[in-house]
């Protein structure tokens, strides 16, 4: 069956004709990579060092950090919004990079404060952590201190493995996972993106990685810490990785739900994925962009204030689309609304 499906899945976001070939998602994203594996072990070798060093750009901190300076320049100069009015934006191969230059590299991060911690963690980052996850990571820092939690970073050079993993890849993603699992073992690992989050717990010492909003979900709460007011309405998205593997997100509600005057819904009637789904939103342009404009209908639809989400990856994406639309909704971690609304 994996030979069969190797050259369908190079295009394949999870078709329904597909997906009946397995006994749950689960499996059938398996399936996926070992086709994968099989399809990309048997192109030449100078394609298959190319795609490994262009899956190794964009799976390094450092030099997504530097991609995300880059795109601060295309922002500021005006190349961005002279893209945008000659047309070249939207043109097929170009836009999805358009997309992405429009959103990297957009969060501030502020100082965290000093507190008396009683527990310690360490925070996965991965990646994104200089590209797209600054906003977030300050606010976790910030939440945690507040809860008594000191969180260390010790891995920020690091990425989980998947993105090598889901693009045929497996000798360097079982690598990178090991380098995580060498940094990690005998400590409490927190993820704040759920696609890490899964990959990690895929190796057997990092199996009771907990994803950012169940740590917090679990931790006790001081009766004195009461979240401000915040009259808004708020729409939570389920990444797909949330929703099958990791049993689902109900701690985002949970959380949000201590947030006085806050109306939380969750984001119906949206496909199983939103078309970013690691690189296939550059791989597949035309496939990602019409999963994104199903998923962005009935937000569109409903008009929320903020959107949240616990995928670094889905957050991207959906930032970008929405930014096209010209329609200010904001699109962050739930953490983020959390720190936000914290009494001064």
């Amino acid at each position: 069956m994996t030979d069969t499906l190797a050259a369908h899945l190079d295009g394949c976001l999870g078709c329904r004709a597909c997906e009946s070939a397995c006994p749950s998602l689960v499996a059938f994203g398996r399936l996926m990579d070992a086709a994968k594996a099989v399809r990309t072990a048997e192109r030449p070798a100078w394609q298959r060092a190319l795609r490994c060093a262009w899956l190794t750009l964009l799976s390094t901190a450092g030099r997504m950090g530097q991609v995300a300076r880059l795109a601060r320049v295309y922002r500021a100069s005006g190349a961005a919004h002279l893209a945008e009015l000659s047309g070249m934006a939207r043109l097929g191969l170009l836009r999805p990079y358009h997309r992405l230059a429009r959103v990297l590299g957009t969060g501030d991060a502020r100082p965290t404060p000093a507190a008396d911690a009683t527990t310690e963690i360490d925070l996965f980052l991965g990646c994104t952590r200089d590209s797209a996850l600054t906003a977030a990571s300050a606010a976790s820092r910030e939440l945690l201190a507040r809860l008594g939690v000191r969180a260390h970073i010790p891995s920020a050079d690091l990425c989980c493995g998947a993105l090598m993993r889901h693009n045929g890849f497996p000798g360097q993603a079982e690598r990178q996972r090991q380098r995580c699992a060498e940094r990690h073992t005998g400590r409490t690992l927190v993820g704040l993106a759920s696609a890490c989050v899964a990959e990690l717990r895929e190796e057997p010492r990092l199996a009771g990685t907990l994803e950012l909003c169940d740590y917090l979900d679990r931790l006790d709460w001081p009766a004195s810490l009461l979240l401000r007011p915040l009259p808004a309405r708020v729409l939570v998205h389920e990444p797909c990785t949330h929703r099958h593997r990791l049993g689902g997100n109900a701690a985002v509600f949970r959380l949000l739900a201590r947030i006085p005057e806050l109306v939380v819904e969750p984001l119906t009637d949206s496909p199983r994925c939103c078309g970013s789904a690691g690189t296939y939103l550059l791989d597949q342009p035309a496939l990602s962009s019409r999963l994104l404009d199903d998923t962005l209908a009935p937000i569109l639809e409903t008009r929320p204030d903020i959107l949240v989400t616990t995928n670094v990856g889905c957050a991207l994406h959906l930032a970008a689309g929405l930014a096209e639309t010209g329609i200010a909704i904001e699109v962050c971690h739930p953490v983020e609304l959390l720190a936000r609304q914290l009494p001064r």
